[in-house]
């Protein structure tokens, strides 16, 4: 009846490593540049006890979808499976890092998330097969509040892991409104609020007047996300969690 929401994992995200392929070789080439500069640049940076900048990212947003148990029951036998679509969006955000020790890095960055989500819900019928298509549209503002290790640093160049918690909460959710009045419109409404751990890894480079960062970070959200209704989209979910992608490039002075 229902097919894993793994198995479209690779199509649907295969602009995604092709991305992620271009990154590491853009890796590569940075690192043995850097290692191969004898000018050091922002020698001073590493003293500092705080720092600030900004970041540009680019997400892939998506689902975690758990079906129903009595799915064919609540779809007449017609609902054969449910998958969910990541879609690309953009976040924008403030850094703020502390130092907590030569290596140890607490680090602040409240964002905004522009993120877009598809459902896809498949039907047979008597006659045909058919798809509805139910379109999550979401507006974060992000509190992510991370624990940062860095590498010593070689020349112009250096490496980190970062993993934290993130808090979310989404300024266009649909939480209030009357599904019965929507009839064939509608939504699949989620809770506004969400908890989330996250991880990943970057690089940066010390720049001559500021410090570049390329950052790829996975965020799984712990909070079952859908509002129990009368919708035939909402009762044949038993829950939806969030799983995003990020990729950031940051700039920091």
């Amino acid at each position: 009846m229902f097919r894993p929401n793994h198995s479209f994992f690779p199509r649907s995200l295969k602009s995604l490593f092709s991305l992620k392929k271009l990154l590491v070789a853009i890796m590569l080439l940075c690192s043995i540049k850097g290692q191969s500069q004898h000018t050091l640049n922002l020698p001073a940076y590493t003293r500092g006890h705080i720092h600030f900048g900004f970041i540009i990212g680019i997400n892939w947003a998506d689902f975690v979808v758990d079906p129903a148990p009595n799915m064919s029951s609540v779809s007449g036998d017609s609902l054969k499976y449910i998958r969910s679509t990541p879609q690309i969006g953009f976040d924008l955000g403030i850094v703020t890092e502390l130092k907590l020790s030569q290596y140890l890095k607490l680090r602040f960055v409240p964002s905004l998330g522009f993120s877009d989500r598809q459902i896809d819900y498949y039907f047979i019928g008597k006659r045909d097969t058919f798809t509805a298509t139910k379109d999550v549209q979401s507006v974060f503002l992000n509190f992510p509040l991370d624990i940062k290790l860095i590498s010593k640093r070689l020349n112009n160049f250096e490496a980190y892991v970062i993993a934290g918690m993130k808090y979310s909460t989404d300024l266009a959710s649909q939480n209030n409104v009357n599904q019965n009045l929507a009839g064939v419109r509608a939504t699949v409404r989620l809770k506004r609020t969400d908890w989330s751990y996250e991880a990943g890894g970057g690089i940066e480079f010390y720049l001559p007047f500021f410090k570049f960062g390329l950052e790829l970070k996975i965020s799984q959200g712990l909070r079952n996300l859908i509002i129990p209704d009368s919708s035939i989209y909402t009762k044949s979910v038993n829950s939806l969690t969030s799983k995003i992608y990020l990729l950031s490039f940051t700039f920091e002075g």
